[in-house]
């Protein structure tokens, strides 16, 4: 598996000598992510240098940058592990407590009075606690991107990930809910008893096909929104990228094959997500029986995987096994969409190379996109939950807010999770469209 590695090295401050570097990297193929300067002095430059690499592929960069008379190796960079030092996120005061009688106010006895307002109207509690601003991120950590099973705790690191992105790009207070279970029931269960906590819970990396089970039974006992990210979150993405893709190529999405490779937690969302938008030529190959089955029931097609990539103008790959498109596969003008991460079914660059018209991978097309907004925006209007036609609203601010010529926005831009926010709050209320 290739992970980020952050490479330390010292080069003199001449002409060429991070370009001879850079070179090595380049001859090795390795994607190369982010070059920084950490300091310059007595005409020596360290840089930090991030990029992809093969634990297996570590020793031989090595040898060949210490070949180089330019450079000189410092060592691997422990940057990740610095930012995730003490965690990523905190709870902290929105209110000053700087006197005796702030403090009276805020806990005993003044809290006494809004309780018993909260208690005689359970609605108050919206507006005089954090509820309507708090989402519970759950997970089991079965299906962590990139490592699988983890379990529980050593997912945190990735719950604390996505609570910091809803804090930080739509306002949300996301806090980390770790259930350690193998029972479906007890899993809901849990969660259902946490719910009073929170105005909406965010479902994350919990393993298919149980993560259905549980999506289904929360929605059915919880009266708030309830959001399988790892379905939901990438389908809205995934949509809002094939508008502006099939635009581009100036051809109908609902008019056009569809190949779904991959019919997990997202591969299934797509899929219902695409028959939701009016797309009906489906057709999709997964190992499991029950995935196909489920397909079916979308009234899509099965097929093997030479059948899909013969057939679909579009692809779409969500399985988690790196390099399972060959190239020779690819046919003239495709579109695809090679989702899973940090290893594509097939590096973008291949694609295009043996004749594809457009083709992404999962660090653009990443669910960071949607489920920000799709939260901020579901708790903002007050709603019970998170239907259909909240899902195509967000997927369609995503592709509005996109540049000229691109498929999707920059995740980091905040006017593109108020625009989602604001999209799925006004949908929100009228009549989702049915599932044929």
């Amino acid at each position: 598996m290739k992970v980020p590695e952050i490479l330390q090295i010292e080069t003199p401050q001449t002409p060429g000598s991070l370009a001879s570097v850079l070179n090595v990297i380049a001859e090795m193929q390795l994607v190369l992510e982010h070059v920084t300067t950490v300091r310059r002095e007595q005409g020596r430059t360290l840089w930090e240098i991030t990029l992809e690499i093969e634990e297996a592929d570590q020793e031989r960069l090595l040898q060949r940058l210490s070949a180089l008379p330019s450079a000189r190796f410092v060592g691997w960079s422990d940057r990740a592990f610095e930012r995730h030092r003490g965690g990523k996120i905190e709870m902290r005061s929105r209110v000053a407590i700087s006197t005796q009688q702030i403090l009276r106010d805020i806990y005993i006895p003044g809290v006494a009075r809004v309780c018993l307002a909260i208690q005689k109207d359970p609605r108050k509690a919206h507006e005089y606690t954090y509820v309507s601003r708090a989402v519970a991120v759950v997970s089991d950590g079965s299906a962590i991107p990139g490592v699988g099973h983890v379990a529980a705790r050593a997912s945190l690191p990735v719950m604390e990930g996505r609570a910091a992105l809803l804090a930080s790009l739509a306002g949300v207070s996301g806090v980390p809910i770790l259930v350690e279970s193998t029972s479906v029931e007890h899993f809901v269960e849990t969660v259902r008893a946490i719910a009073p906590s929170f105005g909406a819970i965010l479902l994350a990396n919990i393993s298919s096909p149980r993560c259905f089970e549980i999506e289904r039974k929360l929605r059915a006992q919880l009266d708030m929104p309830v959001l399988l990210d790892d379905q939901h979150g990438t389908a809205v993405v995934a949509l809002a990228a094939l508008i502006n893709a099939t635009r581009i190529a100036g051809i109908s999405l609902a008019q056009t094959d569809v190949g779904l490779i991959g019919l997990g937690s997202a591969g299934l969302g797509i899929a219902r997500l695409l028959r939701t938008h009016g797309v009906n030529r489906m057709l999709g190959t997964d190992i499991r029986p029950e995935a196909m089955g489920r397909l079916a029931e979308l009234r899509g097609q099965g097929a093997t995987l030479e059948q899909v990539m013969a057939r679909a103008r579009i692809v779409i790959a969500t399985t988690g096994r790196k390099g399972l498109i060959a190239p020779q596969l690819v046919r003239d003008e495709q579109i695809v969409l090679a989702l899973s991460q940090p290893d594509p079914e097939i590096e973008a660059v291949a694609a295009l190379e043996a004749g594809a018209a457009i083709a992404v991978d999962g660090k653009s097309i990443n669910n960071v996109l949607a489920f920000p907004g799709l939260l901020a925006g579901a708790l903002r209007a007050g709603a019970h939950s998170i239907d259909e036609r909240m899902l195509l609203a967000a997927s369609q601010a995503i592709a509005q807010a996109a540049p000229e010529g691109q498929l999707v926005p920059d995740p980091l831009n905040p006017a593109v999770h108020e625009a989602v926010a604001a999209a799925v709050a006004a949908a929100c209320g009228e009549s989702p469209p049915r599932l044929q």
